[in-house]
């Protein structure tokens, strides 16, 4: 049974600490060649009228375990920073897209946690995980989004709503 096609949609959720430790985690699909693809979390809407925060919240929890809902004293801050990145999908994910569809919209989001913690991941999308302070996370993330996305959390840290 074929997967449905993803929507051109996704959220990249920068995980930190209050001290700019910056969660990253590795992902699975390496090119083969021994290049590691590390990133924050990330992923696209399950439908067109999934909203965003709802998405981050979702993926946050399938990606590292950490849950993040409205109605629970929790142990985080997430934070939409109402910023979008519009780019070119990588040729090599271009086959989960439908056919014509080349770009996508991601909204950035910020989860500050207490401190560093350890996570659950998902073993079909991600191998490992480490906490970097933010500079170095950015140098690790294969994604220039994602590198300046982290570059901007001082900007960002601090302005969030319970979760």
């Amino acid at each position: 049974m074929q997967k449905p096609f993803k929507i051109p949609q996704s959220v990249l959720v920068v995980i930190h600490t209050r001290a700019l430790d910056v969660l990253v985690l590795r992902r699975t699909d390496g090119d083969g060649l021994g290049a590691e693809y590390w990133q924050s979390v990330t992923g696209s809407k399950d439908s067109p009228d999934e909203s965003w925060a709802h998405t981050a919240e979702r993926e946050v929890a399938e990606e590292t375990g950490i849950v993040c809902a409205q109605e629970s004293i929790g142990s985080g801050t997430l934070a939409d920073w109402h910023l979008e990145n519009n780019y070119d999908i990588y040729p090599q994910w271009l086959h989960r897209y439908a056919p014509g569809v080349s770009r996508n919209t991601e909204r950035l989001f910020g989860l500050q946690l207490p401190q560093r913690c350890g996570v659950q991941l998902n073993p079909h999308e991600h191998t490992a995980y480490e906490w970097l302070p933010h500079h170095q996370a950015a140098e690790r993330c294969f994604s220039p989004s994602n590198a300046e996305a982290i570059l901007q959390l001082p900007r960002f840290a601090g302005r969030a709503s319970r979760c």
